[in-house]
């Protein structure tokens, strides 16, 4: 079975986009043996969900992330991306099937068991960016098949994987509409009442920089340029008076593709999540060749912002996508955790910073003299659990006592989320660890690399006696 990734979505160059179908093929010879349509064709289901003749347009709408499958169901679950393109969608009216769903087809057939839609009309850039996780789960005094499905956004979505149903009520929320001249603006959203959200949901003044006074002074400053809000306050007009919206997490999460683990004895799922805010502006399109939408992503330049100030007014204090407070992060730490899931209840078990502080803040002026705890790190991670342990590498370069450079692999007590211990690598991780054992001997086995260090597999053996 096979998907079908794109380029980004930011601007996209047209509409009609390649759309992103998926295939079944016969593994052992080649052939064809279906097609699902995760845009449906008119007279297929889905269809209805868009306005007018939009669905006949529009592109994308692929499965870049990884699928995961239930053989005895018989059934492969399609994690499925935004239509074209990520942050407009006046050419994709409606609630727009089956973006931004869990698609479940028998994958003999390649037939539509059930969906679910995590965001309506996307516009934040929500894909479905990893695999389910598949578990069976005490819940009403039986075992259900169920899925875990972590998000960009920070859900933890929590399905019955034969039938689709939530396991714990996802309630349609009312959200906010924006000013996107010819935008079509879903009135709800689903919103899990459990799991709670394992990462940071919006922008507001709690969630800015608070080190000092002065630091989360100038953090106030630097968002009262921007629209806050919640989670699905929508991408705004890029003018010299509003920036544009600031959003958390940021487009790219929350959680990316690695995804998240699971430990069957605990029916625990582990999860990494990283704190960083990004910008959701739309400008004009100037440039009808370089693509065919009226709107983009895009936020104002500083030309424009100051030929709208007085005259004699000066050098604005703050100009349009800067966002860091004298270099530091403008949401307050951690910049990257780990959270411990419990299914059986819907509860977070514990949370954590993972990753070291940043030489940024270690070493930061403003900072000298404060005892920080460590503010984790952002990034792209997986974590990997064993019997005892959940054992993660570090995102990001840091420089340790000795001056060396290189980031840490470290290894956490599961059931409490105590460190135990911890390992120096030349370079960050990438993805996530793999384990397995040979000669009566467990190894871990990951993925490291970045900035000026090529990339390349790690391998650790534990003691025997370990």
């Amino acid at each position: 079975m096979v998907g079908a990734a794109h380029l980004g979505g930011d601007a996209p160059r047209t509409r009609r986009n390649a759309r992103g179908y998926v295939r079944g093929f016969d593994a052992g010879t080649g052939r064809r043996l279906w097609i699902f349509h995760t845009i449906p064709l008119k007279g297929e289901a889905g269809y209805a969900s868009w306005i007018g003749h939009d669905a006949d347009e529009i592109g994308n709408t692929g499965v870049w992330a990884q699928m995961s499958a239930d053989e005895e169901l018989g059934l492969v679950y399609l994690p499925v991306e935004s239509p074209t393109g990520d942050y407009v969608g006046i050419y994709r009216r409606g609630n727009a099937l089956f973006g931004e769903s869990l698609v479940a087809l028998d994958y003999r057939t390649g037939a539509r068991r059930w969906h679910f839609q995590t965001v309506h009309h996307g516009l934040w850039d929500r894909d479905l960016c990893c695999a389910p996780i598949l578990c069976d789960i005490p819940h009403d005094g039986r075992i259900v098949k169920a899925l875990a499905l972590p998000s960009k956004q920070a859900f933890l979505y929590v399905l019955d994987r034969e039938s689709g149903e939530p396991i714990w009520p996802i309630r349609e929320v009312k959200v906010p509409k924006g000013d996107i001249p010819g935008e079509w603006y879903s009135p709800t959203q689903p919103v899990p009442s459990k799991p709670a959200p394992y990462d940071v949901q919006g922008v507001t003044p709690d969630t800015i920089i608070d080190f000092t006074p002065e630091l989360h002074r100038q953090g106030l400053e630097l968002i009262s340029h921007y629209r806050t809000g919640g989670l699905f306050t929508p991408p705004s007009l890029s003018t010299p008076h509003s920036y544009g919206t600031l959003s958390l997490p940021g487009y790219q999460g929350g959680t990316n593709w690695p995804g998240g683990c699971y430990d069957p004895d605990s029916h625990t799922v582990f999860v990494y999540s990283k704190t960083q805010v990004d910008i959701a502006g739309i400008v004009p399109n100037s440039d009808p060749k370089l693509s065919d939408f009226a709107y983009v992503r895009g936020v104002i330049g500083a030309a424009q912002v100051r030929a709208a100030r007085p005259a004699g007014a000066g050098e604005p204090d703050i100009l349009p996508g800067v966002l860091t407070v004298q270099g530091l992060p403008l949401a307050k730490p951690p910049y990257g955790r780990i959270t411990a899931i419990n299914l059986e209840t819907g509860d977070h078990r514990w949370q954590i910073a993972h990753g070291e502080t940043p030489d940024i803040v270690r070493n930061h002026p403003a900072l000298k003299g404060l005892k920080i705890p460590r503010t984790g790190r952002d990034g792209n991670l997986g974590p990997l659990c064993t019997k005892t342990l959940l054992i993660c590498g570090e995102a990001g370069f840091y420089t340790d006592p000795t001056y060396g450079r290189g980031a840490m692999l470290r290894a956490y007590d599961k059931s409490t989320g105590e460190e135990k211990g911890q390992v120096f690598m030349p370079a960050p991780q990438s993805g996530s660890p793999m384990t397995y054992m040979l000669g009566g001997q467990q190894h871990i086995v990951l993925a490291i690399g970045g900035g000026n260090y090529a990339s390349e597999l790690i391998a650790f053996r534990l003691p025997k006696d370990a």
